[in-house]
């Protein structure tokens, strides 16, 4: 089965943590995952700035890891990101920001590439939101 998976809440809430299991569990189970889509509070897991507690999970970085490992799509929304001072060279450049802090891996695009992947996916898993 094909997966699309979106992400609307921040790194810190329980909803990342069981996407990310999810995600894991999916791939563990020879599914496929088109696309992970970072939207509203999501966008911050994709932050190469996020420092956790010692004695926390830091998953901006486990899935950062994840996406690399599997080598797959991971996208963040642009409009939702730039709200949230996500920010990759390109755009730290055209909006004269000192630097930019979206991690490796990650890329921002529009809220078409979640539309796309739905289309792609045989199933779209969200976690959290409102």
């Amino acid at each position: 089965m094909k997966f699309a998976i979106a992400l609307f809440s921040p790194p810190h809430s329980p909803a990342a943590r069981r996407a990310l299991r999810f995600a894991e569990a999916a791939l563990e189970s020879g599914h496929e995952i088109v696309r992970l889509f970072l939207y509203q509070d999501g966008v911050h897991s994709a932050s190469a700035n996020i420092v956790a507690a010692q004695d926390e999970l830091n998953l901006s970085e486990q899935w950062g890891q994840f996406i690399t490992h599997h080598g797959l799509d991971g996208v963040v929304c642009i409009a939702a990101g730039l709200r949230r001072g996500m920010l990759d060279q390109q755009e730290a450049k055209r909006y004269q920001r000192p630097a930019a802090n979206l991690a490796a891996g990650w890329e921002l695009s529009g809220l078409g590439q979640l539309h796309e992947a739905s289309q792609q996916a045989d199933r779209l898993v969200c976690f959290g939101g409102h």
